[in-house]
């Protein structure tokens, strides 16, 4: 799967272990940034970053890492046809892809153990979108996006 990730200064650790843990499985990993822990970072332009690798078809996902990932959920579902789950258990991470059908997942560093991180990777990489009614609540969400009245 090819993948594009990014984390501002407090995801730095995280996102390095995530980009080694998917490099192991086998996905093409395009690592965005930020590379120093030290070094202050603003998340909307990584956000951007991640985002448009998704919709330009260069990444099948994206996955992105904060402090607490509020503020990248935020700016990731302000771009048009992203679907960003913050997901800080595997519950989260089941239900974002199952019934949302997200497209990049957001990990908050501080609140998230590494460990745990992996597995909510791994669970969110693997759980199909299950359709139906969903298909139908994204349809609705999609005109949303578009500035449609709902029914």
């Amino acid at each position: 799967m090819r993948i594009a990730i990014a984390a501002d200064h407090n995801g730095v650790a995280l996102k390095a272990r995530l980009v080694a843990v998917l490099r192991e499985r086998g996905d093409d990993v395009a690592d965005l940034g930020a590379a120093d822990a030290g070094e202050l970072v603003d998340y909307p332009p990584l956000c951007f970053a991640v985002c448009r690798r998704v919709l330009d078809g260069a990444a099948d996902r994206g996955i992105v890492v904060g402090g607490s990932g509020l503020g990248e959920t935020v700016a990731c579902n302000k771009i048009h046809g992203i679907r960003a789950g913050l997901c800080p258990d595997l519950f989260h991470a089941r239900i974002s892809r199952g019934n949302n059908d997200a497209n990049v997942l957001v990990l908050g560093a501080k609140v998230v153990a590494p460990d745990l991180a992996e597995q909510i990777v791994d669970t969110w990489l693997t759980t199909a979108f299950n359709g139906g009614v969903h298909q139908r609540r994204l349809d609705q969400i999609a005109a949303l996006e578009r500035g449609e009245p709902l029914p």
